[in-house]
């Protein structure tokens, strides 16, 4: 067993350079199966989410090769069938991007249902609904299921409700199906337009991405391209946090600040100066906040992957918080871990207020999904004693090398193992 051990750690200072994101990262590798050439991808991030996915599309037959700066050659040319090991699929929520990635090119995909960050359902009915409209037919069984279209016809496309993942899939399927798509209601995250650069960069006509409503024009074939991923938003802005905790300044490089407006708000919002230059952001903080209410909603709301982080932030602040989640209402786990160290917080359905003013103790707690996961790290470093974090499996799944990052920022914290823990861990086959 493995598990992360932190003490009580007080001004962490220092300079961060913020890898890809996570949440770009996932479906651009995935769309890397709509090109009929090898393309080139950058700032890839080295964590146990991307090495899944690299390891499905090396079992497809895929051709992978690793250059330095976490920069990956691509070549999906001879893959020629998409029949997806359900356990492999089932292993990250993202595997339904593989439908949207390759149905208009096999006409069939069969994979597990999704998997991944354990904090309640995460519906595909309006994947389900967007694909349907351009033509293509689902059939569910115990473990996995199919998607089948001998041709995918463009249509007009109304989310009921905004949705990054539908956006993203329905993107991927269009770009190659007959006429015109519209997406009505969609995703503006940073990271949908991300992917739609990638696709136009390869040959696709996407219009709008940004927007609530994106045109794309189907294409015959998308070609070689080089991209960049995006810097990861969530983590800069967990690690900005880490200061309203214990104080200090961190500097946060190479991020795109316009991604980061709704947490730097709250942030000053709590007492912390924030500093913006070009791309980069500082948080500097004596230790001592203010309590805030915080509605996580989609972009260009407070982000639903930053509610927890910033929950440990509050813990400690001279007044009463409400986190309220709209987009995972049930996303509170952390918050029975968090009351474990003495938090005190009132969970309600959909918000929790926090009471403030509550000194942390060292504890054991579990990380139940990536972003609960560096939650509690954040508390811990606030926490009286020793905690030990179980788990980390998953904040592996988002965070490349996250106990080196905080150490050099001067956090007491270390990863242990029990010396006889065997664990078995698949690789994928990089040329």
């Amino acid at each position: 067993m493995r598990w992360i051990e932190v003490k009580k750690s007080k001004n962490l200072n220092g300079v961060v350079s913020i890898p890809g994101s996570k949440n770009s990262s996932l479906p651009i590798l995935t769309a890397c199966c709509l090109a009929e050439e090898p393309v080139i991808l950058k700032n890839v991030p080295n964590i146990s989410d991307i090495r899944v996915i690299l390891n499905i599309l090396s079992s497809m037959g895929a051709s992978i090769t690793k250059d330095k700066n976490n920069t990956y050659k691509i070549d999906t040319s001879k893959i020629r069938q998409a029949n997806i090991d359900p356990k492999k699929s089932s292993s990250y929520r993202a595997s339904y991007y593989f439908i949207g990635a390759m149905l208009a090119k096999h006409k069939k995909v069969s994979l597990g249902y999704p998997g991944g960050d354990n904090f309640g359902t995460r519906p595909i009915d309006q994947h389900i609904k967007g694909l349907e409209a351009l033509g293509a037919k689902f059939s569910f069984f115990h473990d996995y299921y199919e998607v089948e279209a001998d041709k995918l016809i463009g249509a007009d496309i109304y989310f009921d409700v905004i949705t990054s993942g539908a956006t993203i899939n329905l993107l991927m399927a269009a770009v190659l199906a007959e006429g015109t798509t519209v997406l009505r209601n969609s995703a503006r995250d940073p990271e949908v337009v991300d992917l739609s650069l990638f696709l136009n960069e390869m040959g696709a006509n996407i219009k709008g991405a940004g927007t609530d409503t994106i045109v794309i024009e189907g294409v015959k074939k998308l070609t070689k391209a080089v991209h960049c991923i995006i810097p990861d938003r969530l983590i800069a802005g967990s690690l900005l946090m880490s200061t309203g905790i214990t104080g200090g300044s961190i500097c946060v490089t190479d991020v795109i600040p316009d991604h980061l407006i709704p947490c730097i708000a709250k942030l000053e919002e709590a007492g912390l100066e924030v500093i913006v230059k070009e791309n980069s952001v500082t948080a500097i903080s004596n230790g001592i906040t203010e309590g805030v209410h915080i509605k996580a909603s989609m972009y260009p709301g407070f982000p639903t992957d930053l509610q927890q982080p910033i929950t440990s932030l509050l813990i400690g602040a001279n007044s009463h918080s409400i986190v309220e989640d709209t987009v995972y209402p049930n996303r509170f786990k952390h918050c029975l871990e968090l009351n474990k160290m003495g938090a005190d917080i009132l969970m309600k359905e959909g918000n929790v207020v926090i009471p403030g003013r509550k000194k942390l103790k060292g504890s054991v707690v579990y990380a139940s999904d990536v972003r609960a996961g560096i939650c509690l790290i954040l508390a811990a470093l606030g926490a009286e004693g020793t905690t030990q974090i179980r788990g980390i499996e998953h904040i592996e799944r988002g965070y490349e090398n996250i106990v080196d990052v905080f150490t050099s920022l001067g956090a007491n914290i270390t990863i242990c193992e029990d010396i006889d823990s065997e664990e078995v861990v698949e690789e994928f086959n990089v040329l």
